[in-house]
């Protein structure tokens, strides 16, 4: 098909669900929450399927898959049908005395129709997840997934064929340049979850439009361990948040900051945690069924690199170092003697490898994460007050305190970065706010009121009012 044949036909398949919209923007929740009831009722009738969809692209465990990518949309779809109604009523705003005699209030309306474009690491969960939100929003949508990911976007795309009409969702499957063109369109949202790099490319595009984001990016995700932390207990959840999906992680704790007397201690348990966690029989790391592998060849030669980089710069393997190329598989690798120029220490890893650093006084670790770019997460391992001192100094998308990972789970709290590692929040109500547009309305009365009184012609008397209001309110 050429180019402009394709344009052609996106453009009306788009002002299909721009027609939709409109229909959806005076949709009532109970209308909202049966397609969230459909969409959850296909999940659970073929979870079989998105787990072998998973396996195909990932070789990830079907234990791994309902809890990382089945899971997390299940529990989304549940607590939104249970809150929706109250999401959706308007919100009474109070009075200020200087507007006395009138009412306001918060109407939330859809934004209109959104474009959702997914990654590859998490496949079906970060395509799924925002289209919940959209939904209860009341926006139709279109969902680009990834390229990368190919069993599992196929499988996306017959799960929304058979739920939904085209014209209330739709899905585009291809490379960056379909992405690009579904940029090019005028969306009234877009939500986007990728690298830094893409989503300087999103805003890009949606300025052309004036078209609002929200953009959930990465970054290097630090763990500070402090003088006074369990160290078994740390090392355990921090194993389990970055080797899930093989390090494949948007906040998988990306570096490890730890008080230098404690380095030898945290390496010990370390490696305990990954060998009763992927190597209870000793039979090595690579036979084990719940160690994902990297998504493709490009992938594991970037995370290849890394290594090479580390260890030609002097840097020293604790753990791990093997990689099987034709498997795509890299074991779990610690490394120390971490220096600056490394790639390791640069770039976010987005893969098993894991650098520990050292500190002597907590200030300096304070310091080394404030000369990088805010994170997506922070994780603090802490059973003293210095918690506090790191969550005052240094800025996050998210924290944890004494876990790893687990907050994405947490559908009352809002998920998204700051500044490098993203903008606007998703999950639950903030997702809900994501896709809406909080419209204020204020009602006056009929007749005279205050602002009579300030009418023209101005003279001495509105002068003094106008004087009184800027004194005392």
């Amino acid at each position: 098909m050429e180019i402009s044949e394709y344009t052609q036909k996106t453009e009306v398949k788009l002002n299909l669900l721009q027609k939709t919209a409109l229909k959806w923007r005076t949709s009532a929740a109970s209308e909202r929450i049966d397609r969230l009831k459909t969409l959850r009722a296909w999940i659970k009738n073929h979870q079989e399927q998105i787990q072998e969809a998973l396996w195909n692209d990932f070789k990830k465990s079907a234990v791994e898959t309902d809890l990382s990518e089945i899971f997390p949309v299940t529990s989304e779809i549940n607590h939104t049908i249970k809150h929706l109604k109250r999401w959706m009523k308007s919100k009474s705003l109070p009075t200020p005395l200087a507007m006395l005699g009138t009412n306001a209030s918060i109407q939330y309306e859809p934004k209109g129709v959104a474009l959702i474009i997914a990654p590859w690491n998490y496949p079906f969960n970060l395509a799924i997840g925002p289209l919940v939100s959209a939904l209860a929003a009341g926006c139709p949508a279109v969902i680009k997934p990834s390229e990368l990911t190919p069993h599992t976007s196929a499988l996306i795309e017959t799960m929304i064929s058979e739920i939904f009409s085209v014209n209330e969702v739709q899905v585009y499957q291809g490379d960056a340049e379909v992405a690009q063109h579904l940029l090019s369109l005028p969306f009234d949202h877009i939500f986007f979850t990728g690298s830094p790099q893409i989503g300087k490319v999103v805003m890009e595009y949606a300025s052309k439009h004036l078209t609002s984001v929200t953009l959930e990016l990465g970054g290097k995700s630090p763990c500070i361990i402090t003088s006074s932390a369990n160290l078994k207990d740390a090392a355990q959840k921090i194993i389990y948040g970055k080797l899930v999906n093989c390090g494949q992680t948007c906040v998988a704790p990306d570096y490890i900051l730890v008080q230098e007397g404690q380095k030898d201690l945290l390496l010990a348990e370390l490696k305990l945690a990954i060998q009763q966690m992927y190597d209870p029989d000793f039979k090595g790391i690579e036979h084990s069924k719940d160690m994902p592998r990297i998504v493709n060849e490009r992938h594991f030669n970037r995370l290849k690199g890394y290594l090479d980089d580390a260890l030609d710069k002097g840097a020293q393997v604790e753990f791990g170092g093997k990689s099987i190329p034709h498997h795509r598989y890299i074991e779990p690798t610690i490394l120390s003697g971490i220096e600056e120029e490394m790639l390791v220490a640069q770039e976010e890893i987005f893969g098993p490898i894991l650098p520990i650093l050292t500190y002597s006084k907590l200030e300096e670790a304070i310091q080394y994460v404030n000369k990088h770019p805010k994170p997506l997460a922070l994780y603090i391992f802490d059973s003293s007050k210095e918690q506090q001192q790191v969550l005052q100094q240094t800025s996050s998308g998210n924290a944890v305190i004494n876990d790893c990972v687990l907050h994405f789970l947490h559908n009352e709290m809002p998920f998204g970065g700051v500044n490098n590692s993203g903008l606007g929040k998703a999950h639950g109500h903030f997702g809900f706010l994501a896709f809406s547009n909080e419209k204020g309305i204020l009602k006056q009365r009929v007749g005279p009121n205050n602002t009579t009184l300030l009418r023209p012609p101005y003279g001495v008397r509105t002068k003094q009012i106008i004087k009184s209001l800027i004194r005392w309110f």
